[in-house]
């Protein structure tokens, strides 16, 4: 069974992990109606973007686009 050192440890280690991307890339964060938005890129569309009420949950949102996959186009739309 591991310390609880050790399960502390690890607990940063994985925040350090969920902010990776974020903190190397350093998108914008502000603003946008009613939410947070972090935005990598010229614009919402063409860019990765994430939305939370606040900073915090705004970087987690970023994080996880980052790592989502462009949906292939359906045909004859």
């Amino acid at each position: 069974m591991p310390t609880e050192q050790a399960y502390w440890n690890q607990m940063y280690a994985n925040a350090c992990d969920q902010g990776a991307i974020f903190l190397q890339l350093k998108p914008r964060i502000f603003i946008d109606g009613n939410m947070w938005c972090a935005l990598y890129g010229e614009n919402l569309q063409d860019g990765v973007v994430g939305f939370g009420e606040s900073p915090a949950l705004a970087m987690h949102d970023f994080n996880d686009n980052w790592h989502k996959r462009i949906s292939p186009p359906i045909e004859g739309v």
